[in-house]
């Protein structure tokens, strides 16, 4: 419990301290300290839960699963502050941002961190709602840091949109209630998510199953799902580089673990009732996730913009991995959990590169990036290799996870591994299309190198070929643990 404290109170505190703190400098280590003692401590949490048990309280619920999204948030987290040292200050020295603004930003990251780590932990689903709508409210600041026209107008996309997803997700909270308040003992646990999920085959399977239909909408709002995901794009393009790391590395599996946690109490729910369909939760994220991940592989090849490219990329794979979810069973889900792993260090390290790579050439419009090699060959392989990697190239682990999930398919629903395959070859299509010239293209006269930290790109890129050629024991063993959990038959 104490690794847990430390793991949630480290963003929180840090949050209120940089708010005070004037120097940019100072609140740039501070900010980096801190995120790397929170991943120090979520690491003590998951080696606690994993050699003693989970954490099963009133008030929180760490196990297999949620542990493993913790230590990859705060890792995230940790790597994109890392990141965000030069990138920022280089935008401080540009005067695109402030020193007010830049204490806007510290205390923002931190604020976000903390959000995102507690709707990761907490085992009440009115906290969870709450937490997700505080980390809407930390990136609506992050997305309009810059005060342009464009990113005001970004920052209130996201916020309306996210308001009318949130609203979904708050009623279908309450709906839970009601039919839980008849079931369990006291009222007062009746969001709680473990008495939830011990009572699931006594809830009333319609007003479960409706409650579920607008707790999909509401947090797929977040998760990007079409066609409520065009709030994604512009605050990726508009907001500083590090919160689109974090926004598409982390927070989209926040939102997309709450669904997860949510299906499964649907599911005990419906197959408690023979006129009902027990699959129904899964159906309905295999049809969202499928559609979001055909649409989005389409939009990738009318971007003109480097940052909504792969901001568009991140709504493909996030509409994968819900199918995945959704489709279920041990192969689906293992999948699925890599999939959310790779997916996470890949694209973060992919908007490393591409924002240094705006901050070279001057502006994120892709035809203008050229010569990112002969410029600054760090930059230039950065981004090739990442793009390599997300586009399911082997011996990168989004490969791995892939073959799984196309393998899971076909096992259960053959027809849809067509739709799968011709969507991946449309986006990686749409991926390389501009990327030879942006990397290996002339350089344009005067285009110089920047200050950077090279170390999160080569961190994250290297993970993930380690993850596509060999998964540790450990963490084979953790998936293993999340999977039973998530297919029903792991023990609370």
């Amino acid at each position: 419990m104490i690794a847990l404290a430390v793991t949630l109170l480290m963003p929180a505190l840090t949050a209120l301290v940089l708010a005070f703190v004037r120097p940019a400098p100072v609140g740039t280590r501070i900010n980096m300290s801190a995120t790397t003692a929170g991943f120090a401590a979520s690491v003590w949490l998951a080696w606690n839960v994993l050699t003693q048990g989970g954490i099963h309280g009133a008030q929180f619920q760490v196990d297999a699963f949620n542990v493993y999204l913790i230590v990859l948030t705060s890792f995230v987290g940790m790597t994109t502050s890392i990141f965000s040292g030069p990138y920022m200050a280089h935008e401080l020295e540009l005067r695109r941002v402030t020193p007010r603004r830049m204490r806007l930003y510290h205390a923002s990251f931190q604020g976000f961190m903390f959000t995102m780590l507690l709707s990761l932990s907490t085992n009440n689903l009115g906290v969870l709602w709450v937490a997700l709508e505080g980390a809407t409210l930390a990136t609506v600041l992050l997305v309009s840091l810059y005060r342009t026209p464009e990113s005001i107008e970004a920052a209130w996309k996201y916020f309306i949109l996210c308001g009318v997803g949130i609203a979904q997700a708050l009623f279908g909270t309450i709906l839970l209630y009601f039919a839980a308040a008849r079931v369990v003992p006291d009222p007062e646990q009746a969001l709680q998510w473990s008495v939830l999920y011990a009572h699931a085959a006594q809830l009333e399977p319609v007003v479960v199953g409706i409650a579920f239909i607008f707790l999909l909408i509401g947090y797929g709002t977040k998760v990007g799902l079409v066609p409520l995901h065009n709030w994604l794009p512009d605050a990726h393009s508009e907001g500083p580089t590090p919160m689109s790391a974090v926004l598409s590395g982390l927070l989209l599996n926040v939102a997309l673990y709450a669904i997860i946690r949510i299906k499964m109490i649907t599911d005990g729910a419906l197959a408690s009732g023979v006129a009902h369909d027990p699959h129904l939760a899964g159906k309905l994220m295999m049809g969202f996730g499928l559609l979001s991940f055909m649409i989005a592989g389409l939009f990738l090849h009318r971007q003109r913009d480097i940052k909504r490219l792969f901001s568009y990329s991140s709504i493909e794979h996030m509409g994968l991995m819900t199918f995945a979810f959704g489709l279920g069973g041990p192969l689906a889900t293992f999948g699925a959990l890599l999939h959310m792993t790779v997916h996470s260090l890949t694209k973060s390290a992919i908007f490393v590169t591409v924002g240094h790579a705006s901050q070279i050439a001057g502006t994120q419009k892709i035809e203008h990036i050229r010569g990112l090699v002969r410029t600054q060959p760090v930059v230039g392989w950065g981004l090739l290799v990442g793009s390599i990697a997300i586009a399911g190239f082997p011996p990168f682990g989004v490969f791995t996870s892939e073959f799984l999930l196309l393998s899971a398919t076909m096992k259960s629903w053959p027809w849809l591994a067509v739709p799968l395959l011709a969507g991946l070859a449309v986006a990686f299509a749409g991926l390389f299309r501009h990327l030879h010239s942006m990397v290996f293209g002339p350089s344009p006269a005067g285009q110089q190198p920047i200050p950077l930290n090279p170390v999160p790109v080569a961190l994250h890129l290297a993970f993930v070929l380690w993850l596509g050629l060999s998964i540790p024991a450990f963490l084979a063993r953790w998936f293993d643990e999340a999977t039973r959990l998530i297919s029903g038959s792991g023990l609370l």
